[in-house]
């Protein structure tokens, strides 16, 4: 089999290229994709070059762990309870031979083990791309409305979601930092604000979905006694904070890293009894034959919150 997909070649030079798929196991399913999203976090380091090495990095590479697509094959030994013709969420694949997947969801058919995909009902259109984005936000908290942060620092995609999650598990309603009026809009039940007008200094718990460097000392700042800074975001460059101030609050610091399937079960769950919706995050779509304009406006546009590729009409 072959499929057609978005390589990075090296840095900034991303082609759609048609190339051979691993064999199918016993144990694998065959998916046709209909849509994948496109990562402003992730995907963009591993696009500009900046992404810290990490075993199994290199170009060429197939990226993308954001994608939705029907079943079309499943081995004899497949678990889940999957048929063909099951509409399923793919966190990405490996089945592209020397050419690496990381993570390998940004192509038209992939080979991936049944039990790394999540089946999803019909409620869920190109809107499902969203659900590993939905479920890091979860992952932060894992749903626990005792611990939803009261400040969100970035109101992009996941910062929007974080806050849809606290509303959703019955939590009070967040504020929202962000500093780029245009993407001050959106917000459903809560209130984003520029940081420089907000005299808050006593927040509890303060999430930062920025990845910004630099920021630590100024969220220290606005913490209450005892209260705590969540990194949500990823960083490439070191982060540092003045000891004295976080001292004084006996600060503490806690790193949340990526999802688990747990995280997308709860997701799946607040969703299913209308709870959380991932209406109104995607903002551009191209065809795949398009991929090359459509990751470079997906990086370099600040309008675009979320870009995604409709595979169905490529062959």
């Amino acid at each position: 089999m072959e499929t057609v997909a978005v390589v990075l070649q090296q840095p900034e030079t991303l082609t759609l290229s048609r190339i051979p798929l691993s064999p199918p196991t016993d144990r694998d399913v065959v998916v046709d994709m209909e849509w994948s999203g496109i990562s402003t976090g992730t995907e963009r380091l591993l696009w500009s070059g900046t992404m810290p090495t990490f075993p199994g990095m290199g170009y060429p590479l197939v990226p993308g762990y954001e994608s939705v697509g029907r079943v079309t094959r499943v081995g004899a030994q497949a678990g889940g309870g999957l048929a063909v013709g099951d509409r399923v969420f793919v966190p990405g694949a490996r089945c592209y031979g020397d050419i690496r997947g990381l993570f390998g969801g940004s192509a038209s058919r992939v080979v991936v083990p049944a039990d790394r995909v999540a089946k999803i009902d019909g409620t869920l259109d190109r809107e499902a791309v969203l659900l590993a984005l939905a479920a890091t936000a979860y992952h932060v908290t894992r749903g626990d409305p005792a611990i939803q942060p009261d400040l969100v620092v970035g109101h992009g995609v996941l910062g929007r979601l974080i806050a849809r999650i606290a509303l959703a598990v019955g939590a009070p309603a967040p504020t929202v930092w962000e500093v780029d009026p245009e993407r001050r809009s959106g917000a459903d039940g809560y209130t984003v604000v520029d940081p420089e007008a907000d005299p808050r200094r006593d927040y509890q718990r303060i999430c930062d979905v920025s990845g910004a460097k630099g920021l630590l000392d100024t969220l220290i700042g606005r913490l209450a006694f005892g209260g705590e800074v969540v990194l949500a975001g990823f960083y490439t460059e070191p982060l540092s904070f003045t000891f004295p101030p976080a001292f004084m609050r006996e600060a503490r610091l806690r790193i949340a890293a990526e999802w688990k399937h747990p995280d997308l079960a709860g997701v799946m769950d607040l969703i299913d009894r209308s709870r959380l919706s991932l209406a109104g995050l995607i903002t551009h779509a191209r065809e795949a034959s398009d991929a090359p304009e459509a990751y470079r406006t997906a990086f370099t546009d600040p309008a675009c919150l979320k870009m995604i590729i409709d595979w169905r009409t490529c062959s």
